[in-house]
């Protein structure tokens, strides 16, 4: 049986990620430190568990990053990272950003080329945390 998102209030955005990358979770890792004033429920995509929102395939959810408003709208690529930055400290001057004309058109086709160097980047980062002793 699948269970939706577990969350002790209602978040103000919900983010779905690929924790079994290990970009995403350096990301995340670094999101999560900060001290939002308003909540944010970290939800990793590959959880077979969870109800995936709007019935979005789980495949499309691990290849483009995605935030979910407390509204239910989803946003999708640099979108998403513009409405998560809007509730992080340090990071809601990024989200100002985003509302120039264009911004979020150029930050899209910036996040589209990144995605093409994506697999290769994961793969150096997987070689570097089997190096790294661990604790």
């Amino acid at each position: 049986m699948l269970k939706t998102p577990p969350t002790p209030q209602s978040p103000s955005v919900t983010v779905w990620y690929d924790a079994d990358c290990p970009l995403c979770r350096r990301e995340i890792s670094l999101y999560r430190s900060l001290q939002p004033n308003e909540s944010v429920c970290y939800l990793d995509a590959n959880a077979t568990d969870l109800v995936t929102p709007a019935d979005v395939p789980r495949d499309a959810l691990l290849a483009r990053f995605h935030v979910q408003a407390a509204n239910g709208e989803l946003h999708s690529g640099a979108s998403a990272f513009f409405l998560l930055w809007s509730v992080l400290p340090g990071w809601r001057w990024l989200a100002r950003l985003g509302r120039l004309p264009g911004a979020v058109w150029l930050a899209e086709r910036l996040y589209v080329q990144f995605l093409r160097v994506r697999p290769l980047m994961q793969r150096l980062f997987r070689r570097w945390d089997e190096r790294e002793p661990r604790p």
